[in-house]
């Protein structure tokens, strides 16, 4: 288990820390910071604040994806999905909703918007090289194997 430090904003406290939904859930769910109800149309985005800001430690990251609930029943994604959040940023962690559905999509403040998984890595460190090892893929890649 990592330990993650977070701020919630001023006015947003009663949303209280993250919390796992479930006790094997893989992410946390993420709530809308707004003071007013927000409606994005179909066709169009905009960047949810959540009023959490978080400090993770060296080798985490923060994937934000849509929830799938919304994404089936109401066609809700986040643009640049997943979005990353590296362990030196230091802002309001933010959501870029798009509404791909045919219903206007009406965002109430405390709405569960998009879900959140804490991510350990590595950096790599990068060799140049003018051939690579051959494998029996190769450069396939797109429907490379076909549709059956």
């Amino acid at each position: 288990m990592v330990s993650i430090k977070i701020k919630l904003k001023e006015g947003y406290g009663d949303f209280g820390m993250p919390k796992y939904e479930t006790e094997l859930s893989a992410a946390f769910d993420l709530r809308a910071a707004i003071p007013n109800m927000k409606v994005i149309s179909p066709g169009d985005h905009a960047l949810i604040p959540t009023g959490l800001f978080m400090e993770m430690p060296p080798g985490h990251m923060a994937h934000i994806t849509p929830r799938s609930g919304f994404a089936v029943k109401r066609g809700i994604s986040i643009v640049n999905s997943p979005g990353i959040i590296d362990a030196d940023y230091r802002g309001e962690v933010g959501v870029i909703l798009i509404n791909h559905g045919e219903m206007d999509f009406e965002i109430e403040r405390g709405d569960r918007i998009a879900q959140m998984s804490i991510i350990q890595f590595e950096q790599a460190e990068f060799e140049k090289v003018q051939t690579f090892s051959e494998t029996k893929r190769g450069e396939g890649g797109f429907g490379h194997t076909g549709h059956k």
